[in-house]
């Protein structure tokens, strides 16, 4: 018949339209019979053979049950949540392992009550932990008109292939380290097509997954760069970036002596208007809370100083604003530094700052703990002023050999009851698990 577009083919007559709308009104048709189904000889003057009768009897048809269509459940559904998404939020858990279930069913679930999490009803913001059992109603599918295409990765050359696996300095079960050299982009962006985060699917080696990104760098910053294997470290390390528990350590070349050789740098940092977010400054109003730690390793005279940094938290740019702001910018960063922050003769023009080691506590106990080599400009810079690059490495404050302070043992000792209260919930979490289950 000419109008009926092919992709929507007539189906019988007792069928309806996908989305299980027709059985809910055949089931209703059913009750309706049935109570209009006379109970006893009321009406004498009708004929039993009417055809009238032979109507009422029809929709027991819809009685059976009917299959359901692509991607809809008609049964309530449980599933226990398993290692990999330890700690991760329950939406997030819906979007890993229900795609199509949108987050707009997933709240009118937790509202109405209808979505638990062992017995008890969750929002979609709680966070769930490995061995607790997921319920989860009845559900049809995102509309396919509201589903966004999935974006199709290139296919990555051999040479893209090799380039990646020889930047990684460190491998186990659960994380990769490489050593990013300076002008490669951690993640895409505008007119930044070549980046770390395009070349993962390079460093799944003996794994069926994609590794995952924790943290980043500056493209011209180079050095130690921390990859998760898998959705359970990723969610482990992820934690532990934001907590500040992970420890980073850089090198770099500033111009100038600090008069302090072991100082802290304290100054809120903010975007800079009129630059689209693309560099900060110090803002004492406005500004995000920022600490970087620097110590003095070296210095060429006054020219020059050799200096290591750690950033007690993570703001965007915040050790080359630090740097700028007490006067010393990190040579070859001209972005805060302006003409000021390049040294003449045979230095390089690149920026000098260097991600030279990553400590983490690892999710499977012990610790990531990973030193990355300098790339060529920043050790030809080193040797031309003179720095004896056996010197750089500083031992953190934890590492140097100290009798424990007071607070040294009052830390020791909440980390001690954590962990016993951490126990215990899971002895009561195993002993439920062994009960009857709720209905």
């Amino acid at each position: 018949m000419k109008g009926r577009p092919p992709s929507k083919p007539s189906g019988p007559s007792r069928g309806g339209k996908p989305g299980g709308g027709a059985p809910g009104r055949a089931r209703g048709g059913a009750k309706a019979a049935r109570a209009r189904k006379p109970d006893g000889p009321k009406s004498p003057a009708k004929p039993a053979s009417k055809p009238a009768a032979a109507k009422t009897a029809a929709p027991k048809t819809a009685t059976p049950k009917t299959a359901a269509p692509k991607g809809v459940s008609l049964d309530v559904r449980q599933f226990r949540v398993g290692a990999d998404d330890d700690g991760i939020r329950l939406d997030r858990w819906f979007q890993r392992h229900l795609p199509d279930i949108g987050f707009n069913s997933v709240s009118r679930w937790a509202r109405t009550g209808q979505l638990r999490v062992d017995g008890a009803r969750a929002a979609p913001g709680d966070r769930v932990t490995e061995g607790q059992l997921i319920r989860v109603p009845p559900a049809e599918p995102k509309a396919a008109e509201t589903a966004k295409p999935r974006r199709v990765r290139p296919e990555l050359s051999e040479d893209q292939i090799s380039f990646a696996q020889n930047m990684v300095i460190h491998r186990d079960a659960q994380a990769i380290v490489i050593n990013k050299p300076p002008g490669l982009a951690t993640q895409g962006g505008t007119k930044t097509d070549d980046h770390v985060d395009g070349l993962l699917d390079a460093l799944e080696f003996e794994l069926d997954q994609r590794p995952k990104l924790v943290h980043r760098l500056d493209k011209d910053t180079s050095g130690a760069l921390l990859i998760a294997r898998t959705a359970r470290s990723a969610a482990y390390f992820a934690k532990a970036f934001s907590s500040r528990t992970a420890r980073k350590v850089y090198w770099a070349i500033v111009m100038g002596v600090p008069s302090i050789e072991d100082g802290m740098i304290e100054l809120p940092i903010a975007k800079q208007p009129g630059t689209g977010g693309e560099k900060m400054h110090v803002d004492e109003e406005e500004g995000l809370p920022a600490r970087s730690r620097y110590r003095v390793i070296e210095r060429a005279g006054n020219r020059a100083a050799w200096v290591e940094l750690q950033p007690h938290t993570g703001r965007t740019h915040q050790l080359r604003v630090h740097m700028a702001a007490i006067g010393h910018p990190i040579v070859g960063d001209g972005k805060y530094g302006g003409k000021e922050a390049f040294l003449s003769g045979t230095i390089s023009r690149k920026m000098h700052l260097h991600a030279r080691r990553i400590r983490v506590d690892h999710p499977d106990g012990g610790r990531v703990d990973v030193r990355a080599e300098l790339p060529e400009h920043f050790a030809t810079s080193l040797v031309s002023l003179g720095f004896d690059i056996n010197a750089g490495d500083l031992p953190l404050d934890e590492e140097i050999a100290r009798a424990p302070t007071r607070e040294d043992e009052k830390k020791a000792a909440r980390a001690h009851a954590k962990q016993l209260r951490k126990g215990r919930r899971g002895e009561r979490r195993s002993r439920g698990a062994g009960g009857p289950r709720k209905k």
